[in-house]
């Protein structure tokens, strides 16, 4: 079951970066158990009909199962159970922490702002290899993407075994995603 689109924080996620309105549904974040209508350990399946379509729009291969999914969402799998979902930082649905909108943001006031925000809470805070910022037991990781010549924020939701794993962590997905 989707979201209602409707927050708090105005008209799902209404912004105008780059010149563009986006009109994005907001998902809720369930630290250690997903995001939006999807739980870590989903089987493919389960994803598609959480997400109200037949199937992905694409799968790639590599070390993770990706599946690519409509309206910027894009899961990946281990065991064919769901691990850790994506959000594109313009396409993708918006989730707020503490108010703060996660995707499509500037990142170094991300990463500033998830830095503060675990010396508030008393959050882990992970660097990973492509110093991006993470929040280990939140199992959150912001990322950044490319859009035209800007760099906006990419959350990703992670199960907690992939941040407590050097391995795992080390090799959470890396795909370089250009709008």
């Amino acid at each position: 079951m989707r979201q209602d689109k409707r927050s708090r924080f105005g008209p799902a996620g209404r912004r105008s970066g780059m010149g563009v309105d986006v009109e994005r549904e907001c998902w809720e974040m369930r630290p250690g158990a997903g995001v939006g209508p999807l739980r870590f350990g989903m089987s493919p399946a389960e994803v598609a009909e959480a997400l109200l379509v037949s199937g992905p729009e694409e799968r790639v291969g590599g070390l993770y199962e990706q599946e690519d999914f409509p309206d910027g969402v894009t899961a990946f799998y281990e065991a064919s159970r769901l691990a850790c979902v994506a959000l594109d930082a313009v396409t993708g649905p918006q989730v707020f922490l503490s108010g703060f909108p996660l995707a499509g943001s500037d990142p170094e006031q991300g990463h500033q702002f998830l830095l503060d925000h675990a010396a508030e809470h008393g959050n882990w805070v992970l660097y990973t290899p492509d110093d991006s910022v993470s929040l280990t037991d939140l199992g959150l990781l912001l990322r950044s993407q490319w859009v035209g010549a800007a760099r906006l924020s990419r959350p990703l939701f992670v199960k907690e075994e992939w941040l407590d794993s050097q391995y795992f962590r080390d090799q959470l997905p890396l795909e370089a995603v250009s709008v």
